[in-house]
């Protein structure tokens, strides 16, 4: 270049770039433009909720049921929220799992705490959140904003964990031999091998545990804490007003904005990646029903997409050239080994820390109360199995009837996967308004209040294990000719019952869960209550009794240990060596 003049050459290029794009835009179709709308809404649910963090923080939020436009704004900032707890679940996940199944010493301490955490309730850990970050950020909103985040967090990130852990696990020792023989860095295994094979499973436990989240929503977005109100705006809080208010018609429009939301998730979002992992699968015989995606399939023929895909491709080499080294994550090393033994002494800190202010508020606990919260403990076990035990006998038929059926799976399994995802809390006026017509008292409604939010992970476990029963086996009961119950007790039942304990793990859990939102329920602006251990800690939550919230806590999470170690790992054991030939 010759002294005094300007290289043009990256304008030029830049120029070409701009014109080919523009050229290109003639021939987008709609699905270019669906895009490109989703992007857009996306960035302005989240500048709504960026927004509303820079605000400087108000007595109490108003929610206006009249003004229907809002309802708009409110579901667009509850989904912001969902979406960013979700990503914090999905990188808390690929970390904690990884940790946890390539560290054995490690593994000892994190699975039993992950055990532990999931068996909290959300109002447990609400009230300690929100103090310390709304104190962290007295002048603005980021702080109450960050708690709602962290609370639907911790509703969905507990199921995911579990779920990439295992399948890190039982990675088949084939495959593990072929990336030795390979000669794969650790950073290649993980990349190439062990989050293919997880990402199914990862994959549809993420539509349970969003599921999760949405779950409490109306308790995240409208919480009360003694006579504080951090209600945020949101679509919770629009429902958990209009059922304040008595307000029917605004619960309709909460409800049919929630399903909206949901359904347009399920198409747009969950079933093209439900499709797309289908290539990832190892096992050696078809699956019966092979679900499909419409969206997916215009998504593929979008020209932004296969515009992007070889700037995605040169990612990895463009790094390499900047850095002169490529990605890759060594093999375990003394450093690795120390960063997790000190990884390890960091988390028993805080653990003691944590301890230490936990027996603070016990001690402050009378002897009266512990024995009134091991009793609401029982009858809250009891209302958990019976739950548990009422939705087993509706999921066992139908779950059986789908799995085996490719025709009736692609009919009714797209809209289980929806109802499945819908919060049920918001149904809970519904049902309460007919218990109170009819007259059944809450102790026993709160039965059918649980089973709405546990019934779900029994029929989904089923399912999978009725369309997983191995094809010879069907074939040898046919040639016995083997029907009716005799065919159940002999080949069904054994096949699907490691499928139906992990069922009942999962909504036990979810019933426990459920158990603070249906014992005590505000309805009218009428508190209607049953004994229990949930109606305890929602009432201790609300009148700030710390010390009968952590006694509760303690004894909720306590008896959920110890069933799980008593019956459920029983039952686990029972059902990996009596039923083992049948899987």
């Amino acid at each position: 270049m010759r002294q005094g003049t300007w290289d043009l050459t990256p304008v030029r290029r830049i120029w070409g770039h701009a014109t080919a794009v523009l050229h290109g835009v003639r021939g987008w179709g709609w699905i270019d433009l669906t895009i490109l709308a989703a992007l857009g809404g996306s960035v302005y649910a989240l500048s709504l909720l960026f927004s509303d963090w820079r605000a400087a923080p108000s007595a109490a939020v108003e929610i206006d049921l009249d003004d229907y436009a809002a309802l708009f704004r409110y579901t667009l900032m509850s989904l912001a929220r969902g979406a960013l707890a979700y990503a914090i679940s999905l990188l808390f996940t690929l970390g904690y799992g990884y940790w946890a199944a390539k560290d054995d010493a490690a593994e000892r301490i994190l699975v039993p705490l992950l055990d532990i955490l999931q068996s909290i309730p959300v109002l447990s850990f609400l009230p300690g959140v929100v103090l310390a970050l709304v104190a962290a950020w007295p002048t603005s909103n980021a702080g109450l904003e960050l708690a709602c985040v962290l609370m639907i967090f911790t509703g969905q990130v507990w199921n995911m964990t579990f779920s990439y852990y295992h399948a890190l696990r039982s990675v088949p020792n084939d495959l593990r031999e072929a990336a030795q023989a390979f000669r794969f860095t650790a950073w290649q295994q993980w990349k190439w091998l062990e989050l293919p094979y997880a990402t199914p499973g990862l994959i549809w436990n993420s539509m349970m545990s969003v599921a999760g989240g949405w779950f409490f929503l109306m308790v995240t977005e409208s919480f009360q804490l003694g006579d504080r109100d951090f209600r945020l705006p949101g679509l919770g809080a629009y429902m958990s007003v209009a059922v304040e208010a008595g307000r029917l018609d605004a619960m309709a429009l909460a409800v049919g904005a929630m399903v909206l939301m949901i359904v347009l998730l399920d198409q747009l979002l969950w079933r093209p990646l439900v499709v797309w992992s289908q290539k990832f699968r190892v096992e050696s015989q078809p699956e019966a029903y092979v679900p499909g995606s419409w969206f997916l399939d215009y998504w593929r023929r979008s020209r932004i997409v296969r515009g992007l895909r070889p700037w995605l491709r040169r990612l990895p080499s463009w790094h390499q050239r900047r850095t002169g080294t490529a990605i890759r994550l060594s093999a375990p090393t003394r450093w690795s080994r120390l960063a997790s033994r000190l990884g390890l002494t960091s988390l028993g800190l805080v653990l003691v820390w944590l301890a230490s202010g936990l027996v603070v508020l016990l001690l402050r606990v009378p002897l009266l109360v512990w024995g009134q919260t091991l009793i609401a403990a029982i009858l809250t076990l009891v209302r958990v199995l019976v739950a548990t035990l009422a939705s087993t006998l509706w999921t066992l038929p139908l779950g059986l009837a789908i799995g085996r059926s490719p025709r009736l799976a692609g009919v009714l399994q797209p809209a289980v996967q929806i109802l499945a995802s819908f919060p049920a809390p918001m149904l809970f006026p519904l049902v309460i308004a007919v218990l109170r017509s009819t007259g059944v008292p809450l102790g026993w409604g709160s039965i059918a209040l649980m089973m709405l939010g546990a019934q779900w992970y029994i029929l989904f476990n089923v399912i999978a294990g009725a369309a997983s029963v191995p094809g010879d086996l069907v074939e040898a009961a046919d040639s016995y000719r083997i029907w009716g119950w005799q065919r159940f007790r002999v080949l069904y039942f054994p096949a699907l019952f490691p499928y139906l304990v992990t069922g009942w793990v999962t909504a036990a859990g979810g019933a426990w869960n459920a158990s603070i939102v249906s014992e005590y329920v505000t309805f009218r602006g009428e508190i209607w209550q049953t004994a229990g251990l949930g109606a305890q800690i929602s009432e201790a939550t609300y009148r700030a009794d710390y010390p009968c919230l952590a006694a509760s806590t303690l004894v909720m999470a306590s008896m959920v240990v110890v069933f799980n170690r008593m019956v459920w790992r029983r039952l686990y054991r029972w059902a990996e060596t009596r039923f083992a030939s049948t899987r």
